[in-house]
């Protein structure tokens, strides 16, 4: 994604006695190697068969850019003694950000246009962190939610890999410019490349040790953040600085190694998968691979592996590789929309193709014109004005955007609040807080437009404050924390136990223990349910051993505590790639164990029902359906998975325990409103809002009361 230009190399005759490259040499094989980048990146987008690791195409970008960056500063440092910075960046603004704007206006206008006003405002939220080139970052702390994995995706989210690549073009001119200055000071002379390789292998190794630890441990920020990508860039700049060595290869060794490293980067692409933890040390390969096939080519560049890389076809496509880079990505993300249905694999190649258009066009109309022009070439302060102007129009367009697309304010008549419904019904006998509820249910089944005194607003949804206290442990976190509420000095003992769907559940059953006057400990981790399963994390790749040993030591603190009853809810979505599937044989038998085991304390054991499943992002969906919430109501066929409940029930029976069906106060026999009253039920699209679990505060205290009473 940067301008091809091959670090110096000595007129003469080399060590084999072969010819050298001229000074600056354009490498056409690089040029081809970025089309098998971009190819492999566009085909596991669109979701081609056998491309399922497609996504190393931007390590592969990382490397050239690497090399082809460190070059140029070591030419200039090597013969001056200094870098020009102003020139540096000057380049580097002229050939990114004028077509990096443009994709984010246009895809910031077009999701003004086609999404809910809900995401069309995270969209340009993004839009603005990307044109500020902290886009990575922006992405890699909403991955620390679990919950962004039930997101859609952001049509700018490719826009990282930019973010990367420019935070390193801030820092590495600055140490090869202080390297220099250093060499200069000590009297060594800045022409050997040696002490400007040392620095950038300590680079590398840090970087690549905090990469090895940061997939393991956080792999949102190992995948997005320049910490854990520098290392693959210092790998081309590396290879840049021992050019000379690579030049010295025999003919036939340098195209065995070219072949090679080309086998490496197609190995990967279609070997690797989504499930691979990533970057980490499978990123070694791709990286590997394209140093390979970059030094290969300081000795032989247009024979071997350079041969085909150097065909016209593949040239073409590498010149064409940012601007297709930059549409791909938001044209397939936003075409599902545009067309109002899904894309088959003939209709994102279609998409993919649609997007190699407007790349022809952005690399005529805007690239190559601003790149190339006398005018700007000739100053590098008009350069970087050029490029300060697209990145202000950028920012200042996402700006404008937000508001002219507002979070949606209800306008519809003010609904009547859950706890009105009793009260209301003077004359005939007073209801209780199951019936208020179901009545509430039936009245709001086909509810129209959404409610003026809608609670909370769309705009101003939180999470429950068990989720932002600590007290609802995140993937890594395996410290059982005191969370006790209520009143904590009572005799009799409630635990809340599960994982996500346990802690939504706290704000009601904190307000019950207060009203009861019985203590609450609340025990809940993410994705990680209490049973005894063999589990996988879809979101680190591998074994999720925090949750085994966070079970372990929640049973451990239960059965020393010994509390008078125990509340178990947990998430009935879990898939194969968790190792188990809500529902299944394994998860009813596990289920009964651990009831059964529980029951062994001495406790009380009331496990919760399954909320309704919505299917959708709730508060998104009815952004965009104001004057209709029906639209956002799943049918309960649907959302209930009725079967699954009846089995739970008898599995949690056969272990002495206690089942409480929840769906009657969620869902009519035919429909599941996802707004009840003027209350808003889910906050996403799984988990109920704080406010709706308060407005099931009177049902949940009659449960526990019913489970802790005497047989």
């Amino acid at each position: 994604m940067t301008t091809l230009a091959e670090p110096t190399a000595r007129r003469g005759s080399t060590a084999s006695g072969r010819k050298a490259l001229p000074n600056k040499q354009f490498r056409p094989d690089i040029e081809g190697l970025r089309a098998v980048a971009v190819l492999a990146v566009v085909l596991f987008h669109a979701g081609v068969p056998g491309f399922g690791g497609g996504f190393i195409g931007v390590d592969v970008f990382f490397v050239v850019s690497g090399f082809l960056i460190t070059g140029l500063l070591w030419r200039e440092a090597s013969g001056t003694g200094t870098v020009r910075m102003t020139r540096f960046y000057a380049g580097r603004a002229r050939r990114l950000l004028p077509a990096a704007a443009l994709v984010l206006v246009a895809t910031s206008m077009a999701a003004t246009l086609l999404l809910p006003p809900l995401r069309a405002r995270s969209v340009l939220a993004d839009a603005i962190a990307s044109a500020l080139y902290v886009g990575n970052y922006r992405f890699a702390a909403e991955g620390t939610d679990y919950l962004a994995a039930e997101t859609a995706a952001s049509p700018l989210q490719h826009y990282w890999s930019l973010g990367v690549e420019e935070q390193f073009y801030l820092l590495w001119p600055a140490l090869i410019l202080g390297t220099a200055w250093m060499l200069t000071r000590s009297g060594r002379g800045t022409r050997s490349a040696v002490p400007y390789a040392c620095v950038l292998a300590v680079v590398a190794a840090a970087s690549l040790m905090v990469s090895l630890w940061w997939t393991q441990t956080m792999p949102p920020w190992a995948f997005f953040s320049l910490p854990t990508r520098a290392w693959e860039l210092a790998a081309g700049g590396l290879v840049a600085l021992t050019a000379a060595h690579w030049r010295s290869l025999p003919p036939v060794c340098a195209a065995l190694v070219g072949w090679g490293g080309l086998a490496l980067i197609l190995a990967t692409c279609t070997q690797l998968g989504t499930a691979t933890p990533y970057p980490g040390s499978a990123a070694l390969l791709p990286v590997m691979g394209t140093a390979l096939v970059i030094g290969a080519g300081c000795a032989i560049p247009d024979l071997g592996v350079g041969r085909l890389l150097s065909k016209p076809v593949m040239r073409g496509i590498g010149r064409l590789s940012y601007s297709w880079y930059l549409w791909h990505w938001p044209v397939l993300l936003l075409a599902p929309a545009l067309f109002g249905h899904g894309l088959g694999l003939a209709g994102r190649l279609a998409m993919m193709v649609m997007a190699l258009g407007l790349a022809i066009l952005t690399l005529h109309l805007v690239e190559n014109p601003t790149r190339f022009a006398a005018a700007l070439r000739g100053s590098s302060w008009r350069s970087l004005a050029v490029g300060a102007t697209a990145t202000g129009v950028a920012v200042c367009a996402g700006l404008v955007l937000l508001a002219v697309r507002p979070v949606p304010t209800a306008s519809g008549p003010a609904a009547v609040p859950v706890a009105a419904i009793g009260p209301a019904r003077a004359a005939a006998p007073p209801l209780t807080p199951e019936q208020q509820v179901q009545a509430a249910v039936a009245a709001s089944a086909d509810l129209g437009a959404v409610p003026s005194n809608l609670s909370p607003p769309l705009g101003n949804i939180t999470k429950p404050e068990a989720f932002v206290n600590g007290c609802v442990l995140s993937w890594m976190d395996v410290a059982v924390p005191d969370c006790t509420s209520g009143d904590v000095n009572s005799a009799t003992k409630v635990a809340l136990i599960g994982d996500s769907h346990a802690g939504m559940w706290q704000p009601a059953l904190e307000t019950a223990a207060r009203q009861s006057h019985w203590r609450l400990d609340t025990f809940a981790k993410v994705t990680c349910p209490p049973m005894k399963l063999p589990i996988l994390s879809p979101y680190l790749g591998r074994e999720f051993t925090e949750c085994k040993q966070w079970r372990a030591d929640v049973l451990t603190r239960i059965a020393k505590e010994r509390p008078a009853l125990i509340v178990l809810d947990v998430v009935r979505r879990y898939g194969a790639d968790f190792g188990f599937v809500s529902y299944d044989q394994t998860w009813l038998d596990g289920l009964t164990r651990l009831v059964s085991q529980l029951r062994g304390t001495g406790a009380r054991v009331l496990v919760l029902g399954p909320v309704p499943d919505p299917h959708t992002t709730v508060p998104t969906c009815l952004s965009a359906h104001m004057d209709d919430a029906s639209a956002c109501a799943p049918d309960r066929p649907i959302a209930v998975n009725d079967n699954g409940i009846a089995a739970e029930a008898a599995a949690v029976q056969a272990g002495g325990g206690q089942y409480a069906r929840l769906d009657q106060y969620f869902c009519t026999d035919r429909r599941c409103p996802v707004i009840v009253g003027n209350t808003l039920v889910f906050r996403d699209d799984n988990h109920i809002t704080a406010e709706y679990a308060q407005l099931l505060s009177p049902v949940m205290a009659r449960l526990t009361e019913s489970a802790l009473a005497p047989n």
